[in-house]
């Protein structure tokens, strides 16, 4: 299985918005660490369960309401 899927949505969405991978780490309520964000939008293999706090941490952050398609192309 490839691992290494290139980059992600998710990272042009955080430089669109002008966010840090800090950003979402603070606005999260759940454990997330900057290690989970920078491997999200780099394109490494994620379980559902981190893409699901990312998205989470994402949607707290900004007020508009993404969808895991929105953010990871696999």
């Amino acid at each position: 299985m490839e691992r290494d899927l290139g980059e992600q949505p998710l990272a042009r969405i955080l430089v669109e918005l002008n966010l840090k991978s800090h950003d979402l780490v603070a606005a999260s309520t759940e454990q997330i660490t900057h290690k989970m964000v920078v491997r999200g939008c780099k394109g490494r293999r994620l379980t559902k369960n981190v893409q699901g706090k990312l998205l989470r941490a994402l949607n707290t952050n900004v007020g508009k309401t993404y969808s895991l398609a929105d953010l990871f192309s696999y």
